[in-house]
């Protein structure tokens, strides 16, 4: 498709806020879930600008249409919106304004902007909203600009609601539910409402496939002292299931009827919101009750993995890891031999997963990027434009799978032909900053995001940095994103990112050099005791990915005997976990590949 289509579809929002006498349309990457990966219904911006990063927003007024989105996706915003009339603007760089900034320093006053309703959080409303009156101008809400001009726009989904059961549920949705009404009770909350698909696969123990790579479901969900309300559409949800449901005390109710049950809360009655997880156009229907704000209690709860899921999540890291073997075991044999794109590489590897016990589909869409294309860290090839992998450089290969046990996410970079000093010092050095972070040691409680500088401080003493973040949550056979902790340290620190024992989260520093190359080297780490002492609890790293880390990119005059000791120790681990579930060429490559690099 060209992109002078997108063009058009400007002129036709242009149209359209003419009509309702609006200056100016924002419209974000979001739905009213507000979840990172949308169902084709919720791809306004990628509809009209033609960007297909997940993370990003549109501003169009009269004369100017621009897209925000941060370093992990300049290079290609700059190539998506080639020819449609929209600039890139590279927010969070030096002298750049914000979208609010933007709008009250560019628009006069008396300006109305659009941004529907149903896909801005109240937190973020909120804001907006409080920068934008100091400069006279009007935030309207209720209007949906984007679908007045989406013919054909796509159909919500409808895919079929199932139970995730034991032995991989490891708790009750009795169980789920009574921590979450004990916390409740702790706010002095009447009712509880959610709308983060996440927060109630998890709380009922139930999952979905209306979102790619996230097994959840459209829905959102009402709770009370005895009885949850869960609105889903019609049809989703079998009458054995809903049956089942019923016996934990939960209604089934369409998903169109969430506005007025909200609506019907009693006034003097309380409701515990989460401002950050809550669209404004969603809860405004509650107009009489009043409203507790405060974390979703199902975030901390669900990314404390217990000791079962823990264990789980360690045997599917072990189908997973086996997988790999059999995709690197391919990958090395076959260059030379066939022709290799970054398609191939994520056909392969998705069909190796498939093979593996309990895999359902993959945790995101495969990045495999070679060279140059590595430097984009959220590149993703597609059948028009994509590399073939010969001659020499680097292989960027990002992947994770969803098995019934966990879910996994992994980076590993591989040379192809022969990788220059240049890029071998590059990936040593994030490796550097990887195997610092792995082994910390750190007080429970710990905001994850003053851990950051122990990965990054060997890729800052070589002069570089990267722009994304080192390492974000998991979930549990869930969003392969998940909060509240995170370890980067632009993100601002509040009060829920504690590092807790059971936490799940990646360890993925990187190194990017725009048109030549990326590195990022990311396993998952598992938050476990390290000791008390008369100084409080302190926590380490379990690092639970198990995959070779490619020695052939190192320059091993770089690490110290400490480095050394680490990386044989963690290929032990990998060759001794994945040695029985491998055979043929696969097990000659896990061999191969966990040879030691012994000490100076």
């Amino acid at each position: 498709m060209g992109n002078t289509i997108f063009a058009e579809r400007i002129q036709a929002l242009r149209a359209a806020m003419a009509a309702h006498d609006l200056d100016a349309c924002v419209v974000l990457s979001s739905d009213p879930h507000l979840s990172e990966y949308l169902p084709d219904h919720w791809q306004a911006r990628s509809w009209i600008s033609g960007f297909e990063g997940s993370a990003g927003t549109l501003l169009v007024t009269a004369t100017f249409a621009g897209l925000w989105t941060d370093s992990r996706y300049w290079e290609q915003a700059d190539h998506d919106l080639r020819g449609s009339g929209i600039q890139t603007i590279r927010a969070g760089a030096e002298g750049v304004l914000g979208i609010t900034e933007w709008l009250a320093h560019e628009l006069p006053k008396g300006s109305r902007i659009a941004v529907h309703g149903q896909t801005i959080s109240v937190q973020t409303h909120r804001n907006w909203k409080l920068a934008l009156d100091a400069a006279g101008v009007q935030l309207v809400c209720n209007i949906d600009l984007p679908g007045e001009i989406w013919n054909g726009r796509p159909a919500l989904p409808n895919a079929a609601v199932y139970e995730h059961k034991a032995p991989f549920a490891c708790r009750t949705r009795a169980e789920n539910l009574a921590a979450v009404r004990t916390a409740m009770a702790a706010h002095h909350a009447d009712w509880h409402f959610i709308s983060t698909l996440d927060d109630i696969a998890w709380l009922l123990n139930l999952r979905g496939n209306d979102v790619s790579y996230n097994p959840v479901f459209l829905a959102h969900a009402l709770i009370g002292a005895d009885t949850v309300r869960l609105f889903v559409a019609p049809g989703k949800i079998s009458t054995e299931l809903a049956a089942e449901l019923g016996r934990d005390g939960i209604q089934v109710q369409p998903y169109e009827a969430v506005g007025e049950a909200l609506a019907c809360l009693p006034a003097g009655q309380a409701l515990l919101v989460d401002p950050a997880r809550t669209t404004v156009g969603v809860i405004d229907a509650a107009a009489f009750v009043d409203k507790v704000e405060g974390l979703n209690p199902s975030q901390l709860l669900k990314s404390r993995k217990n000791e079962a899921e823990i264990n789980h999540v360690r045997r599917a890291m072990e189908q997973d890891g086996a997988a790999l073997c059999e995709f690197f075991a391919w990958f090395e044999q076959a260059q030379g031999q066939e022709r290799i794109t970054e398609i191939t590489i994520d056909e392969k590897i998705t069909q190796a997963r498939a093979r593996r016990e309990n895999f359902v589909t993959p945790s995101f869409s495969t990045i495999a990027a070679f060279n140059a294309n590595g430097a984009m860290p959220h590149y993703h090839a597609t059948q028009e434009s994509h590399a073939v992998i010969e001659g020499n450089g680097l292989l960027l290969i990002d992947s994770g799978g969803q098995y019934l046990g966990g879910t996994t996410d992994i980076t590993r970079v591989v040379p192809v032909g022969e990788p220059s000093r240049a890029q071998k010092h590059d990936y040593t050095v994030v490796l550097k900053g990887h195997m610092a972070l792995a082994q910390a040691v750190f007080p429970r409680g710990i905001p994850g995001p003053m851990l950051d500088p122990i990965a990054r401080l060997p890729i800052w003493q070589a002069g570089a940095e990267f722009g994304h973040g080192t390492g974000h949550g998991v979930g549990y056979f869930l969003n392969v994103h998940e909060g509240p902790q995170a370890i980067s340290y632009r993100t601002p620190i509040n009060a829920h990112m504690g590092m807790e024992p059971g936490m799940i989260t990646s360890n993925e520093p990187g190194l990017y050099r725009p048109g030549k190359w990326g590195i990022r080297i990311e396993n998952l780490v598992v938050n476990i005791p390290a000791d008390t002492t008369e100084f409080g609890e302190f926590l380490k790293f379990e690092t639970i990915t198990l995959c070779p880390i490619d020695t052939r990119c190192v320059l091993l005059e770089l690490l110290t005997n400490e480095e050394r000791n680490w990386l044989d120790g963690y290929h032990r681990q990998v060759r001794e976990r994945l040695l029985p579930l491998v055979q043929g060429t696969a097990k000659e490559w896990l061999l191969e590949r966990t040879q030691a690099v012994g000490t100076l």
